[in-house]
């Protein structure tokens, strides 16, 4: 099998495409703890660190952003400087970021934005899954859009190499309890908006999958008894389906939205992989079929294999022997990550002390990975 590691060179502009890579931009999600490890109520200080960094729609979740960036380089440093901002101001109010997709124990939480409410409202008691999940987004360039889409859908089990809580409710459920609560534990009628889609033929495809699932929402909606003027003011066709992988023709780019939050070396090692190989699809076909990456095209596994990696990816990591050998066989370096989820010593039940104690424990992970990524460890 022949990788396609010479076609284009990390951290730098491959030649392929005439010096011009692939831009991305990061988003990515963390809890706020006090000095006990109690989930913050008043985060807006952090929030006005920098217009880089944004309120979720639950006061301890805040989401730390980037500019479109040309290079892994640019990113790491991009990321690292709102980071450490971030950090430095919420160490002045004795809080803490925390790099888990859960926040382990059970939690009551207060919804803080109108869309969040409008969710509520639309999705009911199925609402607690999004509101207790952290999560990291990558935007890429919109290039090849049906490559691009198909491509980052068979790099879903990537996700298993930043897991980064076993636990959901102060149970043990899963190496991506955030993945597992968020996509399988829906009732039917909004599990569509959270799980993952089928590979696609054409854009047109795509388009009139979120038609469809549009006017779905807005039915709900109405039986909920939300106007159709509200609703369209907080929802638009392309931000209606929170899957792992969406299209968004404002910025414009294809999103990939698979992983856990977690430590950021970690998170920008990952995305460099996967911006490699995206890269690629502006000049190779991605076909089903035999897995690997070859000169001219990218073999992806069918769906239905593909979701056996998914699942396998979300229960057990990289665990996982077939896991492991998919995300080699695409390309990845398993050995080089250490997610969190497989440093915590997973028991059936979390107390909630313990609960509190690994968040202050990864919240000081955190500060020394921020340091790291920036060269000032």
């Amino acid at each position: 099998m022949t990788f396609g590691g010479s076609d284009c060179c990390f951290d730098g502009l491959p030649s392929s495409t005439g010096g011009r890579w692939m831009k991305i931009g990061l988003e990515s999600e963390y809890w706020v703890i006090d000095e006990s490890g109690e989930l913050a109520t008043e985060t807006d200080d952090l929030v006005a660190v920098s217009d880089y960094v944004v309120p979720e729609f639950v006061a301890p979740l805040i989401e730390v952003q980037t500019p479109p960036v040309s290079s892994i380089a640019e990113l790491r440093r991009e990321f690292g400087s709102v980071l450490e901002a971030v950090r430095d101001k919420a160490d002045e109010q004795g809080l803490a970021l925390v790099p888990l997709g859960t926040p382990l124990a059970r939690e009551s939480l207060d919804i803080t934005s109108e869309r969040g409410r409008l969710l509520e409202r639309m999705y009911g008691d199925d609402m607690e899954y999004a509101m207790n999940c952290a999560g990291t987004h990558v935007h890429f360039d919109k290039t090849d859009t049906v490559r691009q889409l198909n491509l980052l859908t068979a790099l879903d089990p990537a996700l298993a190499l930043v897991c980064s809580s076993p636990y959901y409710n102060g149970s043990k459920l899963a190496c991506s309890s955030r993945a597992a609560v968020y996509r399988y534990e829906s009732h039917s009628t909004f599990a569509r908006y959270r799980d993952l889609w089928d590979y696609v033929e054409s854009e047109e495809q795509w388009e009139a999958r979120i038609d469809e699932q549009y006017n779905v929402l807005q039915i709900i909606a109405r039986e909920r008894g939300i106007d159709i003027g509200t609703f369209t003011d907080h929802f638009q066709r392309e931000d209606a389906v929170l899957t792992p992988v969406r299209l968004r023709h404002r910025s414009p780019t294809v999103e990939w939205r698979a992983p856990d939050t977690a430590l950021p070396t970690e998170i920008v090692r990952l995305v460099g992989e996967v911006a490699e190989l995206m890269e690629q699809t502006t000049y190779k076909d991605v076909v089903v079929g035999e897995t690997g990456i070859r000169s001219k095209k990218i073999g992806v596994p069918p769906f239905p294999e593909l979701r056996g990696l998914s699942t396998a990816a979300i229960s057990e990591g990289v665990g996982s022997l077939r896991v492991q050998e998919y995300l080699t066989t695409m390309g990845f370096d398993v050995t080089r990550y250490y997610p969190i989820s497989e440093q915590i010593e997973a028991r059936w039940t979390l107390p909630h002390e313990e609960a509190l104690r690994l968040r202050r424990e990864f919240a000081d992970a955190l500060w020394e990975d921020i340091d790291e990524m920036n060269g000032t460890a």
